[in-house]
């Protein structure tokens, strides 16, 4: 009986290279065209890029403030009426599992708010925090 071998073929033009194997011979530097090397560079002042700054408006997006999405789920659930799992999907963009994941996580061990659930006659749980926390 003949054992059977499950080796791969040694073909050299499919192998691997060696580690510390000699790399081509072409030169690794970027060539550069004569008319690159020619051009001289235009040298800006301090003064003139602060004026340039200056001149540019500002947008009023650099002095709002952004809204983690922590922020937006514990304003959800701060609400009187409470949120339900669909309106917190929404606000986040997460999807329903983490969604529950940070009201069990965060919401409740993290932070310490007591958690409230109810379900209303129309058939949708909502959930609601205390304005103060409870540990």
């Amino acid at each position: 009986m003949s054992t059977l071998s499950i080796e791969k073929p040694q073909n050299p033009m499919h192998a691997a290279p060696k580690k510390g194997a000699a790399k081509s011979n072409t030169p690794s530097r970027r060539k550069v065209s004569s008319t690159a090397k020619k051009s001289p560079r235009t040298v800006v002042s301090k003064s003139e890029r602060v004026a340039a700054a200056k001149i540019l408006p500002k947008t009023d997006e650099a002095n709002f403030e952004r809204a983690t999405k922590q922020e937006r789920m514990l304003t959800l659930l701060s609400r009187p009426e409470g949120t339900s799992i669909a309106e917190m999907m929404q606000a986040t963009g997460w999807q329903q599992h983490s969604v529950r994941g940070f009201l069990a996580g965060t919401v409740k061990k993290k932070l310490g708010f007591s958690l409230t659930s109810v379900k209303p006659d129309d058939g949708f749980r909502r959930y609601r925090i205390e304005t103060r926390r409870g540990r």
